[in-house]
C-alpha cells in the first residue's frame, strides 16, 4: 500500500512535535542546574549566617565574662603575665583558649597604661601611669571565622594604688606632638600614626593615632625610635648615632618619672613634573602641494595631487612659463636660517625650474640680492641651497618662489615639494638626561661632618625628556647636573632657585641643558616632508664604545647628547619605510635631516 507524499509529510511533522531535540534537553538541564545551585547557595548562605550569629553570640559572652573578671580583680592584678611597659603586669594570660559548642575560641587580653594630661605629666605628676585600658579580643577560626572585641577602663581607687604601679613598673613619659607645615594640627586632617620602636630589636613597642596630633606614651626608661606617618603625607622619624653620626632629631631617651617631649612636622606631599630640554631646536616650513593652503600667489600653474605643473590648454598645450610663491615664512625665535631644498622633475632638454628667496621690501616682495645670497637673482637649480649666511636681522621672514618653464608645449616640469629649515631658540626635549634633586632639610651630619639631606636623589628623564617626581615633602629644592655627565645646566624655569615647594602642590619645572657636542636628528617622509613619528635612530661609534638607540618624537626629531667630536654611524628605520644607513660627523651643535622613502 502506497502513501502519498503529502501524507508522509504530515506524519513526519507530527512525529517531530512529539519529542525533544538535543538542544532543548541541554537548555532544560542547564535551567534545572541553575535553579538547583541557587537553592544550594541560599541554603549554604543561611547556614553561614546561622553559624556566624551563633559563634558571635558565644564570643560576646566569653568576652563579657572576661571583662567582668578583670573588673573584679584588684588594681595591681589587672595586667598580663610578664608584660612590659606600656603594658601592665598582672595575673592574666595574654592568650588562652576555650571551647564552646564544639568551637575553639582564642582569648587575647591586653592591658595598657594610659597617661592623662589632666593631673599633669612628668615632674608635675606623682606617677604618669594614671589608669589602665583593658582590651579583650575573642577569635574563632572555623570556616566562617570572626572576632569580637570589648574594651574597658580600669582606674585606681586611690593615689596610693597609682603610685604603686610606678613602683612595680618604673616609667617615664614620651610625649609626642605632630604639627603640619603651619605649626598646628586640626582634627579635620584626621589622625597621624605615631609608632614607637625598640631601636635595637626593631620591635614595635607601642602606637597610637591621636586625632589632635598629640599623645603621651608611658614607657620603661630607655632609648626609643619614634616614627610619624600618614597616608598621603610626608613622614618623619628619629635616628640613632649608628645611622647618622650627628642626627638632627636623635632617638629620644625616656627617664624614670620624667617627661621627654618631641615634636614632628608632616604635611600633604607634593610633586615636580620635570622636562629636560635643550636651549635650541630646529623647525621648518614645508609644502608637498596637496592643496594651495601654503601658497600666497601663482601664475599659469596648476597645484593639485602633490604637484605643481604648468597650465595646459587643450588646444595649444602647456604655457611657456609660470610661477608659484609660498606663504610668508616667519619663524618663532629665529636664531639662524639653515637651508632651502626641493624635490622636482624636469626634462633637461626642454624644461627648467629655478628657485629664489624673497623678502618684503615695504610694498612688495622682492628677490634677495646676490650680495646677501649669492646666485639668488638668477635662480637656483640644484638642491639644497644653504641659507646660513642670510642675516636674521635683515631677513626675519622670507618667501620662496619656483619659476617653471618649458620650450615644448607637450611637456611640463613638476615641483613635488619644498622645504625651508632654520635653527630657533625653542626647546627640544633631551631624553635620558640625568639630574640631581636635593632638598634643604637635613637629617644631620655624617662622621666627616658633611650634611646628610633628607632628600637627595639622582633622577633620569624618560625618552621624551620627562620625569614626574611625586611624594615630595614641602621644602626648598635645588636642581643640579653632574659636570662629568657632559651636560651643563644653563637655565631653570621657574627662575627662582632653590624652588620652594608648598604642601599639596605640583610645580612644572623646565631644566635647560647644553653640551659642547650634540646631534639633533630630524626624520621625515621624502615625498610629503611630513615628520616621521617613532622612527628608530641608532647612533654608534665602536671606537668610542658609544651605541645608543632613540626614537623620534611627534616632530620627527630626537636629540643625541652629550657626544664626543667624532664620525658616527647612523641607522634610521621606521615601519613602512626603507632603512637608511649613513655616517655623520659631529663637532659642536650638529643638525641632520634624514628623508625616508616609503616602501611600495
Amino acid at each position: 500500500m502506497e502513501i502519498d507524499n503529502s501524507l508522509k509529510m504530515g506524519l513526519n511533522i507530527k512525529n517531530s512535535r512529539q519529542g525533544f531535540t538535543f538542544i532543548e534537553v541541554l537548555v532544560g538541564t542547564f535551567l534545572i542546574l541553575v535553579v538547583f545551585l541557587g537553592i544550594v547557595g541560599a541554603y549554604r548562605l543561611g547556614i553561614q549566617a546561622l553559624n556566624l550569629s551563633k559563634n558571635r553570640i558565644a564570643a560576646a559572652a566569653i568576652a563579657g565574662g572576661r571583662i567582668e573578671m578583670i573588673r573584679s580583680l584588684a588594681y595591681h592584678e589587672v595586667g598580663t603575665l610578664a608584660a612590659k611597659l606600656p603594658f601592665s603586669k598582672g595575673v592574666l594570660d595574654s592568650s588562652t583558649t576555650t571551647v564552646r559548642n564544639g568551637v575553639e575560641f582564642e582569648i587575647q587580653t591586653e592591658v595598657k597604661f594610659i597617661s592623662d594630661d589632666a593631673d599633669g605629666t612628668g615632674e608635675n605628676d606623682d606617677c604618669d601611669l594614671d589608669y589602665k585600658k583593658a582590651q579583650v579580643k575573642v577569635i574563632w577560626t572555623t570556616m566562617f571565622g570572626g572576632e569580637v572585641k570589648l574594651v574597658t577602663d580600669v582606674a585606681p581607687k586611690s593615689l596610693i594604688e597609682e603610685i604603686n604601679s610606678c613602683v612595680s613598673q618604673p616609667a617615664g613619659l614620651l610625649s609626642v606632638e605632630v604639627f603640619d607645615a603651619f605649626g598646628s594640627w586640626g582634627a579635620e586632617r584626621g589622625a597621624p600614626l605615631i609608632e614607637i620602636f625598640d631601636p635595637v630589636t626593631d620591635d614595635l613597642v607601642d602606637f597610637f593615632e591621636p586625632l589632635g596630633g598629640k599623645h603621651n606614651f608611658p614607657l620603661a626608661p630607655g632609648n626609643y625610635r619614634a616614627v610619624v606617618s600618614k597616608s598621603g603625607y610626608s613622614a618623619e622619624r628619629t635616628y640613632s648615632i649608628d645611622e647618622i653620626a650627628i642626627p638632627a632629631k636623635p632617638n629620644p631617651t625616656v627617664f624614670e618619672n620624667k617627661s621627654t617631649n618631641i615634636s614632628f612636622s608632616i604635611d600633604k606631599t607634593s610633586s615636580f613634573s620635570v622636562d629636560t630640554l635643550s636651549t635650541w631646536g630646529t623647525d621648518s616650513f614645508y609644502d608637498s602641494f596637496n592643496d594651495e593652503s601654503k601658497i600666497s600667489a601663482t601664475s599659469s600653474v596648476v597645484v593639485a595631487d602633490g604637484e605643481v605643473n604648468l597650465f595646459s590648454d587643450p588646444e595649444i598645450g602647456y604655457v611657456d612659463s609660470g610661477f608659484v610663491i609660498s606663504k610668508t615664512i616667519s619663524p618663532f625665535k629665529l636664531a639662524q636660517w639653515s637651508e632651502f631644498l626641493w624635490n622636482d622633475f624636469k626634462e633637461s632638454a626642454t624644461t627648467t625650474v629655478s628657485y629664489q628667496a624673497l623678502y618684503y621690501g615695504g610694498t612688495d616682495w622682492l628677490v634677495i640680492p646676490d650680495e646677501d645670497l649669492a646666485g639668488n637673482e638668477s635662480g637656483f637649480v640644484d638642491s639644497p641651497v644653504s641659507l646660513i649666511g642670510l642675516a636674521t636681522t635683515t631677513y626675519p621672514e622670507i618667501r620662496v618662489k619656483a619659476i617653471l618653464s618649458t620650450s615644448d608645449a607637450s611637456t611640463t616640469p613638476a615641483v613635488y615639494s619644498w622645504q625651508v629649515s632654520w635653527t630657533a631658540g625653542i626647546a627640544t626635549p633631551i631624553g635620558n638626561a640625568e639630574f640631581t634633586l636635593q632638598g634643604d632639610k637635613l637629617l644631620g651630619y655624617d662622621s666627616d661632618e658633611e650634611s646628610v639631606y633628607k632628600y637627595s636623589v639622582v633622577h633620569l628623564s624618560d625618552s621624551n625628556g620627562r620625569k614626574d617626581i611625586p611624594g615630595l615633602e614641602w621644602d626648598s629644592y635645588t636642581f643640579s647636573v653632574d659636570p662629568e655627565s657632559g651636560l651643563d645646566l644653563v637655565g631653570i624655569v621657574p627662575s627662582e632657585h632653590p624652588i620652594g615647594l608648598p604642601p599639596d602642590s605640583s610645580i612644572d619645572v623646565s631644566l635647560y641643558l647644553d653640551s659642547q657636542d650634540s646631534l639633533l636628528l630630524s626624520v621625515q617622509d621624502s615625498i610629503t616632508l611630513e615628520p616621521v613619528f617613532s622612527g628608530e635612530a641608532r647612533l654608534y661609534n665602536t671606537g668610542l664604545n658609544y651605541d645608543k638607540v632613540q626614537y623620534t618624537d611627534k616632530k620627527g626629531q630626537t636629540y643625541f647628547v652629550p657626544l664626543e667630536p667624532a664620525v658616527y654611524d647612523l641607522e634610521v628605520s621606521s615601519a613602512g619605510y626603507s632603512s637608511v644607513l649613513t655616517s655623520v660627523s659631529v663637532s659642536g651643535a650638529k643638525t641632520k635631516t634624514i628623508n625616508l622613502e616609503r616602501v611600495e
